[in-house]
């Protein structure tokens, strides 16, 4: 730790990525018009915010598959095990942060985010957080090839002092010179897990503020990215680009080149994800064309769904939940669907499920 800054270098890739981004990320593009309109805009939010969740929890060794982790959060049913409750953790702390994203971070903040992505999950309780102390152990990261430690995190003693300065440099209070935006996230996010204020969960919060530094610099299609997904599919890079940083003696420019890149191209997948779900919900609307009009865009969206998922389950707390509507407005709808013959309504212990036929397709031909 010898007290140098960090500095970056801005390449002509970093600047044409910038430039992408910024004008994909923060203006008004064509593609984005499903995410835009009121009527799809909440079911594309929650989708994106349960997806985040769950990579960024397998980055951090969760176990279990993405159908049986996104039927948790959309039931609402309690997590099972160890890596059910980091995900159900993650889904509550990327909801907290769209709810803050116009609040200025401060120390506070920042414990409240790892309080709500460790919960419940640390083996000492009163460890959430809270800043780690000289009489903690810091843990250090070692190269698995050569035995040698390439990390070493600052000593507690300076923790305070370097997660105020951390904020202060994400609400652009440092006077030190301008950093763009996009930068400026991508740099909030390598500091947090370069300091490692926390004994555990410090990846995690992380991603999480990077977020929000997105969403705070007006980023607003950062709400709809999957960037832990991209992380995911090669974690040894992601972990590549903190120690490279390290090894260069603090040069960043590879970390953000990194990152950008990431950025960029969790916005492509938005965007084939958005002209995927543009192709099948019109397959879908030609198949449900004739039925009568009374019907909803959330009724006709679980409709659309459930013609792909004979014999799924849906429940008012599920579809309220995708669609942030209240439950009584849920069981309404789904009386609706009951009514037209289109999903069975059973009784399961305390609570009603809807469940798809598996005959639905000629039900709704029945129904032209």
């Amino acid at each position: 730790m010898s007290g140098a800054p960090f500095t970056y270098n801005l390449t002509d890739p970093m600047l044409r990525l910038m430039d992408e981004i910024s004008r994909l990320a923060s203006g008004q593009i064509a593609i984005e018009e499903q995410v835009t309109n009121p009527a799809s805009r909440d079911r594309y939010i929650v989708s994106s915010l349960i997806e985040e969740a769950i990579t960024s929890s397998q980055l951090e060794g969760a176990v279990t598959t993405r159908k049986v982790a996104k039927d948790m959060l959309r039931q609402g049913r309690p997590p099972r095990d160890h890596s059910e409750l980091m995900i159900v953790n993650n889904y509550a702390a990327m909801n907290r942060i769209v709810d803050i994203r116009d609040e200025p971070l401060t120390p506070e903040l920042v414990k409240e985010i790892h309080r709500i992505v460790v919960d419940g999950a640390l083996a000492d309780p009163t460890a959430a957080g809270q800043v780690q102390t000289p009489t903690q152990d810091r843990v250090s990261v070692w190269s698995t090839s050569t035995n040698e430690v390439v990390h070493e995190p600052p000593r507690a003693s300076e923790l305070p002092q370097r997660l105020q300065q951390l904020c202060d440099f994400a609400n652009g209070d440092d006077a030190r010179g301008y950093l763009p935006p996009l930068l400026r996230a991508l740099a909030v996010h390598f500091m947090t897990g370069y300091d490692h204020y926390f004994v555990d969960g410090n990846g995690r919060t992380a991603r999480a503020l990077f977020y929000w530094s997105m969403l705070h610099e007006g980023f607003w299609l950062a709400e709809f990215l999957t960037v832990s997904r991209i992380l995911h599919r090669a974690p040894a890079q992601y972990g590549r680009s903190f120690l490279l940083t390290e090894t260069d003696g603090g040069d960043l420019t590879y970390f953000l080149l990194y990152h950008l890149d990431v950025i960029r191209r969790s916005i492509d997948d938005l965007r084939h994800h958005l002209e995927q779900s543009v192709h099948e919900l019109r397959s879908a609307q030609e198949s449900l064309r004739v039925l009568p009009t009374q019907f909803n865009h959330r009724q006709l969206a679980v409709l659309s769904h459930a013609l792909e998922h004979p014999g799924f389950n849906y429940t008012a707390e599920s579809h309220a939940h995708s669609h942030r509507v209240t439950n009584q407005t849920a069981r309404s709808d789904l009386h609706a669907l009951t009514k037209a013959q289109l999903l069975i309504q059973e009784r399961r212990g305390r609570q009603y499920v809807w469940v798809v036929p598996q005959d639905l397709h000629e039900r709704i031909a029945y129904l032209q």
